[in-house]
């Protein structure tokens, strides 16, 4: 006769429910790293598409939310950088990882990425510049680049 043998499997036991705070804000903090990457590849890569979806007739580079949205998200980031404020973003981002008891950066997220990426460490004046010289590219291709009208 065979033996019968008892399998008992507690699923508790391979569950996230044992993660520290720490960790949790870590992962908070990340979330909000990857977000805020995400919106200056927007900003960045969307002037760029827009650039090229005019040599390419790519119709949906007209497209006025599109366009509005990334009008709005470089107006914000001049608006930050002329009055001298850290993107909310960064800050949230800090307030985490500083509750998590991990190392904090002082200045703005692109500044940190830049020179910790690139070597470079640069007054934020430049950054300023740079924001508004970009933001400057970005309202020109509204009058180069027409985005069509809203329906209504």
């Amino acid at each position: 006769m065979a033996k019968r043998v008892k399998i008992t499997f507690n699923i508790s036991n391979y569950l996230v429910t044992d993660m520290d705070s720490s960790m949790i804000f870590l992962l908070a903090a990340d979330v909000v790293m990857l977000l805020h990457a995400l919106f200056v590849a927007f900003v960045v890569i969307g002037l760029v598409l827009v650039l090229i979806g005019k040599a390419c007739d790519w119709n949906w580079v007209r497209n006025p939310w599109f366009r509005l949205i990334h009008l709005v998200a470089i107006v914000l980031v001049v608006l930050q950088a002329w009055l001298g404020l850290i993107c909310p973003l960064t800050t949230i981002e800090m307030a985490l990882r500083s509750r998590a008891g991990d190392t904090v950066y002082t200045g703005s997220f692109i500044s940190h990425w830049l020179e910790h990426l690139l070597y470079y460490q640069l007054p934020p004046w430049v950054f300023v510049v740079c924001y508004t010289a970009f933001a400057v590219i970005v309202v020109a291709s509204w009058y180069w680049i027409r985005p069509r009208r809203f329906k209504e």
